[in-house]
């Protein structure tokens, strides 16, 4: 049996352009992961199945790919150990999609090259290509195409998932963005993101990096008044995040947002 940790993610920027022909957005994203994890197992089986995640249809669909792009039968079974949310705007889905791809492919008598394994992933979608590498990445195209990035990584996150809030789909949330006409502006914001990645050097100047430009939340106005330097949302959300310089400001307000929801502290991660 094969197992490993999939990381959950923050996109630590969220830079979002037009709708492009291929019907997806064209985005300029920083990437990070976090020491969060779903853990993931891979084993041989008569026939396809992926257990203790009744939802993961990712997982399914990786494994139906990577069999077909290989010449094999899908004759695994996945096991998913849950501890990243769902569906809220950390990525634990992708994760566990570009694990499970990871993984089988290491069974293979023939492992296919990490390029034609990358094609695979950015056919499940935007965010799984960034589970195969390690490190933050940039993340633009469509997201799918990464140039890695020398980020700081010494600081604290916390995070919330605010309790009672509807967890609009993705698409809804892409939908919205374009009848308010989000994409206006959209180079410039660009341009910022490539200066301020340029001036970062320390933690501290990450606040620079703009803000998400597909949610925000008043979660994050309380994370900076708990002594965040930057706080933000991930993805399309709900979930939203606060990095502190040291471990013990940042206890504290995780403590301080339990009532508000399902709370976390934790660190960046360098890989799954």
């Amino acid at each position: 049996m094969n197992r490993a940790p999939a990381t959950a993610k923050l996109n630590l920027a969220l830079v979002v352009g037009a709708l492009r022909d291929d019907g997806r957005h064209e985005v300029a994203t920083v990437y990070q992961r976090i020491d969060l994890a779903d853990r993931v197992s891979i084993e041989p089986s008569a026939r396809l199945r992926v257990d203790g995640f009744a939802d993961d249809t990712l997982v399914r669909d990786a494994l139906t790919m990577l069999a077909g792009a290989a010449g094999v039968e899908p004759a695994w079974r996945a096991r998913i150990w849950k501890r990243v949310p769902v569906a809220g705007g950390l990525g634990g889905g992708s994760s566990d999609a570009a694990t499970a791809l990871r993984l089988a492919n290491a069974t293979l008598r023939e492992p296919l090259a990490p390029e034609r394994l990358r094609g695979l992933a950015a056919g499940l979608g935007a965010d799984v290509p960034f589970f195969l590498t390690s490190g933050p990445q940039l993340g633009t195209g469509t997201g799918t195409e990464l140039e890695p990035l020398d980020l700081p990584q010494d600081y604290w996150v916390v995070l919330l998932l605010p309790d009672g809030e509807t967890k609009a789909s993705t698409g809804d949330v892409y939908v919205e963005f374009d009848r308010r006409n989000g994409a206006e502006g959209f180079d410039e914001r660009r341009a910022q993101l490539a200066d301020a990645l340029a001036e970062t050097r320390r933690p501290r100047d990450l606040a620079a990096l703009p803000p998400n430009d597909l949610a925000s939340s008043p979660h994050a106005q309380r994370l900076l008044e708990l002594g965040a330097f930057r706080a933000d949302v991930s993805g399309a959300g709900p979930a939203v995040y606060g990095l502190f310089l040291h471990r013990a400001p940042a206890a504290a307000a995780e403590r301080a947002l339990r009532p508000l929801g399902r709370t976390w502290l934790t660190v960046p991660a360098w890989y799954g």
